[in-house]
């Protein structure tokens, strides 16, 4: 009974079995064939470049039958010709293209420690090559560089450029020291002339530094050590409580670089903020002030009375968190100065930028911002607005002086 499946369409096509191709030697490349059409017949007519070798012809080998001879050969000659021979294929081990064969057996495992007393023996042992002509000083070997002569034009030109700077300064300059010359140097800014001591040495008349002239060696300064600054002892459970309390006498707050502080103490503290009447500082630098925390300082921010200078340096707040903060200036009259850059986001983005620039400018109180716009027309914006509301406050203070 015959089958009624379908049959797929690649089985019904016939597969011929693929002749048994004969390796032969390589052809020359080069092969012109040009067909000659007549009437009744076409006539092929084969143009060849023969093919060289040392300038020998290698068409009398087209028809050598590479199989045979290489079946004549013995395994030390097919060995010797495998030598000669780079297979160029990537599928075989480095081992297997190499031509060199070490015979040598095994010695062990290495030993580096032997492996480079063994190497510093053998340069030790071998004799140097002899000189063929031994090296005299002050004889000149071979064809001896001479410079070009030069122009006769660039001669005159630079015979012809003087600076008359007249008698009273060329004498003055003929008996200045070179401690003074350096010193004048330094103050006409050619740096090239002196090294970095010497600069700033003229620049601080602090006095030229011993043995250093024209000529002379740049040596490293001492570092200077500075102490490590003291951590922050600043009591914050105390700090929020004078702030709730009102007191008078706080009116720089700086928590900078406290670790320990938990969301529930910025809560309590930006809770108190809208009741206070003294605080003109507060410094939250490196606190750890994440996003959620940070909104909480935004909504205070829009109450506060006093808060002349914001610090929000080093922390975790997010972009458009920044903007949110930036948003609050606008309702905080008093605040002059903001600072929030080095967050987890190093770059804001063209979006954020063109934001923040826009709450900027709508700003007249903002004197200062603290924030890496890397944009230059936000840049340029916002560095205009600031210093026209800088000009402003100074016209003001100007009039009522007067």
């Amino acid at each position: 009974m015959e089958s009624t499946e379908p049959v797929a369409e690649f089985q019904k096509i016939k597969l011929r079995p693929v002749p048994k191709i004969k390796r032969r030697a390589p052809q020359p490349p080069a092969t012109l064939k040009l067909l000659k059409n007549t009437s009744s017949t076409t006539k092929t007519t084969t143009l060849t470049t023969p093919a060289k070798l040392y300038g020998k012809d290698l068409s009398e080998y087209d028809d050598v039958d590479v199989e045979s001879l290489l079946a004549q050969l013995s395994p030390e000659e097919i060995t010797i010709l495998a030598k000669e021979v780079d297979p160029d294929d990537n599928f075989l081990p480095p081992d297997q293209r190499c031509s060199y064969e070490c015979t040598k057996d095994a010695t062990g495992p290495l030993n580096r420690k032997q492996l480079i007393e063994h190497i510093n023996k053998q340069a030790i042992e071998t004799p140097d090559q002899p000189e063929f002509e031994p090296y005299v000083q002050g004889k000149v070997r071979g064809k001896k560089w001479v410079p070009p002569p030069r122009d006769a034009r660039d001669i005159e030109a630079e015979e012809q450029i003087a600076i008359d700077m007249g008698e009273e300064y060329e004498h003055a300059l003929s008996d200045a020291t070179q401690e003074e010359i350096i010193d004048l140097a330094a103050i006409l800014g050619f740096h090239s002339m002196m090294n970095q001591d010497q600069y700033h040495a003229s620049l601080l008349n602090k006095g030229q530094p011993v043995g250093l002239g024209w000529d002379g060696i740049t040596k490293s300064t001492q570092q200077k050590l500075f102490p490590m600054d003291p951590p922050n002892s600043t009591d914050v459970d105390e700090s929020i409580k004078r702030v709730k309390d009102d007191d008078n006498k706080l009116v720089d707050l700086n928590l900078n670089n406290i670790k320990n502080i938990s969301d529930e103490k910025f809560e309590q503290l930006f809770a108190a903020l809208p009741q206070n009447e003294h605080l003109e500082v507060l410094s939250l630098t490196n606190v750890g002030l994440t996003d959620k925390t940070a909104l909480l300082l935004a909504e205070a921010i829009e109450k506060s009375k006093t808060l002349r200078v914001l610090n929000v340096e080093t922390n975790f707040i997010s972009p458009p968190v920044i903007v949110r903060l930036v948003q609050a200036l606008l309702k905080c009259h008093t605040i002059e100065e903001f600072r929030a850059s080095n967050q987890r986001s190093a770059v804001l983005g063209n979006k954020i930028e063109m934001e923040i620039t826009n709450l900027v400018e709508k700003n007249p109180s903002l004197l200062r911002l603290g924030l890496h716009l890397e944009f230059n027309d936000a840049r340029h914006r916002v560095a205009a607005h600031l210093q026209r509301n800088i000009d402003r406050i100074r016209v003001n203070r100007l009039n009522q002086r007067k």
